[in-house]
């Protein structure tokens, strides 16, 4: 690879400086800058009911959900990154001129083919190791499927529930979302249009 060719190195400022005037959403991983593509109409249905039903269930409490606007700042082996979760729910906000949030207990991320590996293992990783963080959720988009990572003490307990009538229970802020909401006005299909089970579910 040429000089020309290799991707440019940039400070966390030179990042947030660049995402401050740009049209383009871009996530940093590293140093690195990692153009966000654009989603199709299902995954921004299934996106907006979450967002939707945990702001109205969340509703004059102290937490309040965040669509994917609204990045999170994370430490990852000693580098910082920053990504943009389809959802995120954070009880202990950071100043509200902030363009980031440090503390999320939620995180939801819907499964697309561009950003399927990024959701299942390289951010899977990093959200995990987020002190404040006890749920991470992964939605499918074509078939009523969640893959959920829960917090019990010092471990992570993973759940598959699936099934339009399952429900997520969330005990931490005193709610639950019902697959039926989450993907109401979806379409399904005969099945997933991914790798068939096991072979893209979280390890």
């Amino acid at each position: 690879m040429s000089s020309a060719d290799k991707p440019n190195y940039y400070s966390v400022e030179e990042y947030l400086q660049r995402e401050a005037t740009s049209l383009v959403k871009s996530e940093y991983v590293d140093g690195w800058i990692r153009a966000m593509t654009g989603a199709s109409i299902r995954h921004n249905c299934i996106k907006g009911n979450c967002f939707l039903l945990l702001g109205n269930a969340l509703k004059n409490k102290s937490c309040r959900p965040f669509d994917s606007d609204m990045k999170i700042r994370l430490n990852w082996g000693g580098k910082r990154r920053f990504y943009y979760p389809d959802v995120q729910v954070v009880c202990d906000s950071n100043d509200q001129l902030s363009v980031y949030q440090d503390h999320p207990v939620l995180i939801i991320e819907v499964l697309s083919p561009s950003t399927r590996a990024y959701d299942l293992h390289e951010k899977l990783d990093v959200y995990l190791s987020i002190p404040s963080l006890q749920c991470y959720i992964v939605l499918e988009q074509h078939q009523p499927i969640a893959y959920v990572m829960r917090r019990s003490n010092q471990e992570w307990i993973r759940e598959i529930i699936q099934g339009i009538d399952a429900t997520i229970h969330l005990p931490f802020l005193g709610c639950s979302l019902s697959l039926k909401d989450i993907y109401e006005g979806i379409e399904f299909t005969e099945t997933c249009v991914q790798e068939p089970d096991p072979e893209y579910l979280m390890q």
